[in-house]
């Protein structure tokens, strides 16, 4: 028999490093994969944000539509009844529907007074929004007042919920 020592064997070879590059096939799909949640989630605030302004470009030329309207045939009650209804879509479709939705009287105006500074709308004449079903009679000027500030908290929450005018 031979002595072990004297075959012709070579030595064990290890195999090289294991390198970075190319990845293996699970890392390119974790990066695809975080890419396109990135995508979506800039896709769905983008949507967000263009329903919000297009939201408030319609309350604006809806109020417009009532302004004109009430211009033409000068009816209070339906004038307040038309701006009112306007207010409570516009904050539902800007705020979140459970916080809006249930809203009434001394609650809903301090709600329409959160943009705004000062109270317009709970002190001041902008509570003809809940008194109206309840008096006889409405000046012009409460009328007046009413629609200007309405206009100022469209402009306000335009600023607050879409970024810009």
């Amino acid at each position: 028999m031979n002595d072990p020592l004297e075959l012709p064997l070579r030595d064990i070879h290890l195999p090289g490093a294991i390198s970075f590059w190319p990845l293996a096939p699970g890392w390119w799909i974790l990066a695809g994969v975080l890419v396109l949640a990135a995508v979506i989630a800039w896709l769905l605030c983008r949507r967000s944000k263009l329903m919000k302004l297009s939201a408030i470009s319609l309350a604006r030329e809806e109020l417009r539509k009532i302004i004109a309207e009430y211009e033409k045939e000068p009816d209070p009650v339906k004038l307040l009844r038309q701006v009112s209804v306007l207010l409570r879509r516009v904050s539902i479709s800007l705020f979140p529907r459970t916080e809006v939705a249930s809203l009434i009287g001394e609650e809903w105006l301090k709600f329409l007074d959160q943009p705004l500074t000062g109270q317009p709308f709970s002190t001041g004449k902008g509570r003809i929004l809940t008194e109206a079903p309840y008096r006889h009679e409405l000046a012009t000027d409460d009328i007046e007042t009413l629609l200007k500030h309405c206009r100022d908290w469209i402009d306000t929450v335009a600023v607050t919920a879409g970024g810009r005018k």
